[in-house]
């Protein structure tokens, strides 16, 4: 390259040497006849002494963000000019000679990374190509390609083979919204973008790899948030002759030495597990975050004899329950606040949110007139309440409570967290398993049980013989990883048995056995010719590295996301084709049919 060294390569020692740098104009100041310009690479910030001459006469003309390349002496600063939150802030760089690469043209929003979340997401995704410059992103790609080294890393040191599947693949549209991709050579049919390898490498599993892996690219076509995207890198892996406890051991294995590689911060091993049963209990979601107390406790019993209709009803219906929280500190609420949570708890299908506010030493609700002093006093016990909290309460079918005071449990959290009165640290990092999901979920809709994670996934072993009496009851071999509330991945033990894998399709998930036949065909007669026990995991890169990052929106660690809508904003797509595009595909247009 035409430098000696990068912007944050030179310190004291280097000074009396004759350097040439390269890099984009950060900032420029004019001070007593000379300029100085600190130049910006990837790497870091140089300062340039530019003094009165035809060099100083360029650089004062230079915008920020130009590129130029410079050559001059270095020297040390003196002691009450140099700058201790750079690396290079000991030196700078007379200039001898200056030249230009290129002028910037005037800029769209400022480039400081102090005003970077000011600027509108979408302004920003436009000129992505300048946005990335900011030493913020270009440490957040690094942060990426870091993370993904160490965990190229452990895979190979544990002899794994990185294997690349295909992207194009057969639709399955019992999962998430698929990408269509019409097949000009096979006109009126079409590929679907893998929404995971999971079928590609259970085949690999078949064919003998043992061990696979791959930085595998993703598509579904969902509606988006910060978490999502309708491509993605998935963390994708498979092996053979295992059990949950290998899988446990090498995923807590590579994110430990992720972390440790990446920011320096030893994890603590093994993590915690906890039930699906469990975590719904305790913290009425599958995906925990455990730094903060908060927990559901169960009332029923208290309420069997209630006065209170509404309760007594649902604690004397069987498969329902009465719920409740403790906000402890959030009794302030303004009514604005709790109206959304009211509108929360609808969403999540109750019928309102009732409550309780204790100030001044006194129960404020229209709920607290039915209560016996008994179950004010067994209330007061069991959720620990105090001056200043409020008691959130949920009665319905369980899993419906669970839902819904998990989402008041987090939604309270965040309230307290902008109260100033809760501390949720980015940087503090409880892992944790949650295991044992049900394997089946029945769906009232179309009156038969579907797969709560995937159709390919083993049943716990002595759960085998609910599968003909009671698939309800049916624990799966899953296993997810948790990270502060947020789902870093999950997998399962594979079902390697023809047998019981058709069984699955055909008797419990009722799929016909045709269409059985036309999606998962293949897999059923690999099977037969000699599948080893095996089990995987995807873990979301994407998340993972945002974690790391400390993001909450996945576009952040990006090099180049989708805005909300799904749209490019920097290379303006999805845009139109061509008639010509869709008559090779055979492919007419809603808009053509009007027209005809």
């Amino acid at each position: 390259m035409n430098r000696t060294h990068t912007c944050n390569a030179l310190r004291p020692a280097d000074a009396g040497q004759t350097v040439t740098l390269v890099g984009w104009v950060d900032t420029k100041r004019d001070l007593g006849g000379v300029t100085f310009i600190d130049l910006r690479d990837r790497e870091g910030l140089t300062q340039v002494v530019f003094n009165p001459g035809a060099n100083q006469e360029v650089a004062q003309r230079l915008k920020t963000e130009s590129v130029i390349q410079i050559t001059g002496k270095v020297t040390a600063r003196s002691a009450e000019t140099v700058n201790p939150k750079l690396g290079t802030g000991a030196v700078e760089v007379l200039a001898a000679t200056i030249e230009v690469h290129n002028v910037c043209a005037d800029l769209p929003f400022p480039m400081d990374d102090d005003k970077a979340d000011k600027v509108n997401e979408d302004l920003r995704l436009e000129y992505r190509f300048l946005d990335l410059r900011r030493p913020r992103n270009i440490g957040l790609l690094k942060l990426r390609a870091k993370a993904a080294r160490a965990i190229r890393a452990e895979l190979d040191g544990q002899d794994f083979l990185e294997i690349e599947t295909p992207t194009l693949f057969k639709s399955t549209p019992e999962g998430a919204r698929e990408f269509l991709v019409p097949s000009r050579t096979n006109p009126g049919e079409f590929y679907a973008l893998t929404q995971s390898p999971q079928q590609y490498k259970q085949m690999l599993m078949v064919a003998g790899v043992e061990r696979y892996y791959q930085m595998a690219r993703c598509y579904r076509d969902e509606d988006l948030r910060a978490d999502r995207q309708p491509e993605f890198t998935q963390v994708d892996l498979e092996m053979s002759f295992i059990d949950r406890e290998d899988m446990y051991k090498l995923i807590e294995g590579i994110l430990k030495r992720t972390w440790k590689e990446t920011l320096g911060v030893d994890i603590p091993t093994p993590f915690p597990r906890m039930s699906y049963q469990e975590a719904m209990d305790r913290f009425g979601i599958d995906k925990p975050d455990t730094r903060f107390a908060m927990e559901i406790q169960d009332l029923t019993g208290l309420f069997k004899n209630s006065a209170f209709k509404v309760f007594q009803g649902a604690a004397n219906t069987p498969g329902s329950v009465v719920r409740a929280i403790n906000a402890k500190g959030l009794a302030d609420l303004t009514q604005g606040e709790l109206t959304n949570l009211e509108t929360i708890a609808k969403s999540q299908g109750a019928k309102g949110l009732a409550f309780i506010k204790v100030e001044g030493g006194e129960w404020k609700s229209p709920i607290t007139k039915f209560f016996s002093e008994e179950e004010k006093a067994a209330l007061k016990a069991t959720l620990k309440i105090e001056d200043g909290d409020i008691i959130f309460f949920a009665a319905a079918p369980w899993e419906q409570a669970s839902n819904v005071l998990g989402r008041i449990r987090l939604e309270s959290a965040a309230l307290l967290k902008a109260k100033g009165r809760l501390s949720l640290p980015t940087d503090q990092y409880n892992f944790l398993w949650v295991i044992e999901f049900p394997l089946m979920l029945w769906d009232e809709e179309e009156k038969r049980y579907l797969s709560a994670h995937h159709p390919f996934t083993a049943p716990v072993k002595e759960d085998e013989p609910l599968l003909a009496t009671d698939p309800a009851k049916v624990r799966g071999q899953h296993y997810d990883i948790v990270l502060n509330g947020v789902e870093l991945g999950g997998g399962s033990i594979r079902i390697h048995n023809p047998a019981v894998q058709k069984r699955v399709f055909e008797d419990i998930l009722k799929i016909p056995q045709d269409m059985v036949e036309s999606r998962f065909g293949y897999m059923l007669k690999a099977f037969a010719y000699g599948a080893p026990p095996h089990g995987g995991i995807a873990l979301g890169f994407d998340r993972v590295v945002a974690m790391l990052a400390g993001r909450s929106s996945i576009r952040d660690i990006l090099a180049f996301p989708k805005n909300q809508n799904g749209r490019d904003l920097m290379a303006d797509c999805p845009s139109p084709v061509t008639p010509k595009q869709l008559r090779d595909l055979r492919i007419r247009t809603v808009e053509e049919e009007k027209k005809a």
